[in-house]
């Protein structure tokens, strides 16, 4: 395992602080704190841009890869993360709506609001190789309220699929597809189970990694090695993981403590994303091969 400190390549402009009174989202998780924005759930789409939701303003941006900032929506919600559809749609996780579609730059339609009962609180997704979407309602589940879900979305059919999590967050898939790796924020774990969910139980989970310090474990990104890239909560760093758990590199902000997103660059599966919502920072590493 090796130590690494990430380089700055963008942040937020100050023109694009928001400067008004904090959202209700923003009160609620930051009290009595200033928040000009909170940048969650990095991904880059196939013209090489990266995107942003920004949860407490309502807004999604696009970043070119020269580092040029974009407002691409701003919705009347708390978008926490969105993602490009294997359709080309635009679908987000809304903390207030649900699941939805955004449909303009301030336009959106709810494509789901629950299950038997409504979302508590939705929180990350991914899409799997397969074209199925997989997300978190992690409401505010803890370890003494531990109900924490996470869902399936495929072929418009919405499975539950766990509900017993402290603080489901990030979410992400392995690139064979075979499993699925969830962020259990408050027990600061990540949690591994099957793609291959068995007809009607619930499908087997561990414990993943176990860490320690910080909040715990927020977004997750895999990439084409099948590396596992984690955000720790406020505690300023990132880990990488190889495919079987074991720790590659140990990655530090320059800056900021509040790392909420990894995402791997789709030229390079090795140079990682860190995005810290403290200063509306992303930051850069190029983790090295260990096998190389």
């Amino acid at each position: 395992m090796i130590h690494l400190t990430a380089s700055p390549w963008t942040a937020l402009p100050d023109a694009l602080h928001h400067t008004g009174e904090p959202s209700a989202w923003a009160k609620m998780t930051r009290p009595d704190q200033p928040m000009h924005s909170f940048l969650e759930s990095a991904f880059f789409d196939n013209a090489g841009a990266m995107w942003l939701s920004d949860v407490p303003y309502g807004r999604v941006f696009r970043v070119s890869p020269a580092g040029e900032w974009e407002v691409m929506h701003q919705i009347e919600g708390e978008p926490h993360a969105m993602r490009i559809a294997p359709d080309g749609r635009r679908i987000a996780v809304d903390y207030r709506h649900g699941m939805i579609e955004l449909t303009g730059p301030a336009e959106f339609k709810t494509l789901i609001a629950g299950a038997s009962e409504p979302f508590m609180g939705l929180s990350d997704m991914a899409y799997g190789p397969d074209g199925a979407l997989w997300f978190t309602d992690s409401g505010r589940s803890s370890l003494s309220d531990p109900v924490g879900r996470v869902y399936r979305w495929q072929d418009g059919v919405l499975r539950l699929v766990l509900d017993c999590v402290p603080y489901s967050n990030g979410i992400c898939v392995s690139p064979d597809n075979g499993w699925v790796y969830v962020a259990a924020t408050r027990a600061n774990q990540v949690w591994k189970f099957s793609t291959r969910l068995p007809e009607v139980e619930s499908p087997m989970v561990g414990t993943y990694l176990q860490l320690s310090g910080g909040l715990g474990p927020d977004g997750l990104a895999c990439n084409a090695h099948g590396w596992l890239a984690v955000a720790q909560a406020q505690a300023g760093r990132a880990y990488v993981y190889d495919a079987i758990g074991d720790l590659i590199a140990e990655v530090r902000l320059p800056r900021g403590i509040w790392t909420t997103s990894v995402t791997f660059h789709p030229d390079n599966p090795q140079k990682l994303i860190i995005v810290d919502a403290q200063f509306g920072g992303v930051f850069t590493c190029d983790i090295p091969n260990p096998r190389t």
